[in-house]
């Protein structure tokens, strides 16, 4: 079993910076693909960003040019960097780790239990 635990969520304002991290444990036999999806109150989980074991990275139209998602193989743990943040951007980011590089939530295998993020005007 992996266990994903998130961090650095917290509360901003709008044009702010936050950096979440994601640091994975447990039964890790081959590298994942990473992922972070997001879901505001009222709305369905959407994908953020995903990056494979070889460092090749996927984005949301929404968050392009804004967000960078990064990872650490040797510390298990994979970076979302959040820059000109939005109040658009306000929901809980869930990490999430499975074998196919792609958006779609159905396909993560392992989840995290999510960081709030909160961007204010």
């Amino acid at each position: 079993q992996v266990q994903l635990v998130e961090s650095g969520g917290g509360l901003v304002q709008a044009g702010g910076s936050l950096r979440l991290a994601c640091l994975a444990s447990g039964r890790i036999f081959r590298p994942y693909v990473m992922g972070w999806f997001r879901q505001a109150p009222g709305k369905e989980r959407e994908f953020v960003a995903a990056i494979s074991s070889v460092g090749s990275s996927l984005y949301a139209d929404s968050v392009k040019g804004r967000f960078t998602i990064s990872r650490d193989s040797g510390k298990n743990t994979v970076y979302l960097h959040m820059n000109s943040l939005k109040p658009t951007d306000t929901g809980v980011y869930y990490c999430a780790a499975g074998f196919d590089y792609t958006g779609t939530p159905g396909k993560y295998e392992h989840w995290g239990q999510g960081a709030q993020v909160t961007v204010y005007s």
